[in-house]
Order: C-alpha cells, then structure tokens, then sequence
C-alpha cells in the first residue's frame, strides 16, 4: 500500500533519542523527550510562572488574598537553576582524651552474667538491681538482689489506690 494515498504517516525509522541527550528514549507525546526530562521541564515551567506572578503582585502592590486573579508578568526573565546536592565525606571526629572515648562507647563484648560470669547473649535476664543474669541466677533469692521489692510494691499500691475521706465525717 501506498502511504500517501491513504494520508498516513510512515512510522519513524527508529526511536527517537530525548533531545536533551540524557541518553533515553522519548516520544511525540512528551515533545521528543523522555518522561523524566519532560516532567522536570514542566515543574521548571511551573515554578516560573509562580515566581513571575509573585514578581506581578509585589510590582502591582496588591496582595490577592481569595487567589482566583492570577497576576501575569509578560517582560519578567526568570531563569531557574537546578541547585545538586554537594557530597562532602563524613571524617571521624578525633577525641582529645581517649578516657571520654571509652565512657561514650559501649561495651561490645559478650554480656556475662553477674554472678557467675557465664555468656548469656540475648537471653540474659535484667534485674531490678541493674545487673544482668543467666537463667539459674536471674530470680532475687538466688543472687542476694539489694533491691526492696515490699517496699516498692507498696509504694506501687499507695500510689494507684489514693486515700479517699469524706467529707461529712470529719464535720460530724
């Protein structure tokens, strides 16, 4: 068939290259650019024509507050810059004393058991008393625990049931 008897294009050779030589693929539909090219012009477009209607309302001296009159500068040049992100690598901070480095690191080595020494790793037990233990160590009775447990759970219990007086009784 004849494609100009019919009125239709030939399909193009090939694809087409984005015209801004990012090295994709673009289309007709995105004016021979790829779709990231195209959506970063369209937001550069965008932000222009923000900028340049604040330029018009700051040279006008009015402030539209209800925004349905959109200001429109026709002679404002308004170039937007990409700005790229600068790299700058991290350098380890040198201590002045190497005592505040050991207190601000902690431990890495293998957690023992307070009382007798053995590795417990992710099953060791925390005490109330702020020390760690194996299973065998880990109730108070079996490691001499200095904490008071009567007195704070009556400290516990003095606190969730306050004492409640009446009135009345004490005018009686």
């Amino acid at each position: 068939m004849d494609h100009d008897k019919t009125g239709c294009e030939a399909p193009p050779e090939g694809p087409i290259l984005c015209i801004t030589n990012c090295g994709f693929f673009g289309s007709a539909a995105t004016m021979n650019m790829c779709s990231k090219c195209h959506k970063d012009m369209m937001l550069e477009q965008e932000q222009a024509g923000l900028v340049a209607s604040s330029i018009g309302n700051i040279m006008n001296g009015s402030s539209s507050s209800s925004g349905n009159e959109p200001a429109i500068a026709t002679s404002v040049d308004v170039s937007v810059n990409s700005i790229e992100p600068k790299i700058i690598p991290a350098q380890p901070l040198v201590a002045s004393g190497s005592e505040e480095s050991d207190e601000a690191k902690p431990k890495d080595g293998p957690k023992r058991c307070s009382n007798c020494n053995k590795r417990v790793g992710l099953t060791g037990f925390n005490c109330r008393c702020g020390n760690l233990f194996c299973s065998v160590h880990r109730y108070s009775d079996k490691h001499n625990c200095p904490f008071d447990y009567h007195t704070a759970a009556r400290d516990a219990i003095a606190k969730a049931n306050p004492a409640v007086k009446v009135e009345k009784l004490d005018k009686i």
